[in-house]
């Protein structure tokens, strides 16, 4: 039997065409998966490299998806970053020209980065301990056309055919009856 994965909910947010190499990303959403969002934006602002900025846009758009999604009720303090990853984008190959007619490469190399978030273990274990404590909706009961009687049914088949073979006796006098016969 295989066993069944749960996976918790995650929202994420994605910027493309990023001006920076993917190698330069990396460095930076290394040092914020796993944490949580306040600490995530925190080290960011402290960050020295320029990426960080275009990093903590990306982690800002997240959090508003979680923030505005109606199913997930979800505080954006309470959010901690599943995945942080910046993969390589187009490269925009250019020439410069060099000494004795040579030409030099010029690579401007782009990224996309993504940020994936999800509710905190301890925010969701808060979750369900208020929804353990709210009181369970009950369904009303299903409304039926046909009166509810208890009727009595016989045990065995044969005293079915003792209990119907007088009504069908009756009947049958009674036609005769009606009849003149």
């Amino acid at each position: 039997m295989a066993a069944v994965e749960t996976r918790p909910q995650t929202v994420r947010a994605q910027a493309k065409w990023v001006h920076s190499s993917a190698r330069k990303a990396r460095l930076v959403t290394d040092l914020i998966r796993g944490r949580s969002v306040p600490e995530a934006r925190t080290i960011l602002a402290f960050s020295q490299r320029a990426v960080a900025k275009d990093i903590e846009k990306v982690l800002r758009s997240a959090v508003a998806n979680a923030e505005s999604r109606p199913d997930l009720h979800w505080n954006g303090d309470d959010l901690y970053i599943v995945t942080a990853y910046a993969d390589e984008g187009p490269t925009l190959k250019r020439h410069r020209a060099r000494a004795r007619g040579r030409v030099g490469r010029i690579m401007k190399r782009s990224c996309h980065i993504t940020v994936e978030l999800a509710q905190s273990p301890v925010a969701l274990a808060a979750a369900e301990v208020a929804a353990a404590a709210a009181p369970k909706r009950q369904r009303a009961p299903k409304k039926t056309d046909e009166p509810t009687t208890t009727t009595e049914t016989a045990e065995t088949p044969a005293e079915e055919e003792t209990e119907t073979e007088p009504a069908a006796e009756a009947q049958a006098e009674a036609s005769q009856k009606e009849t003149g016969t």
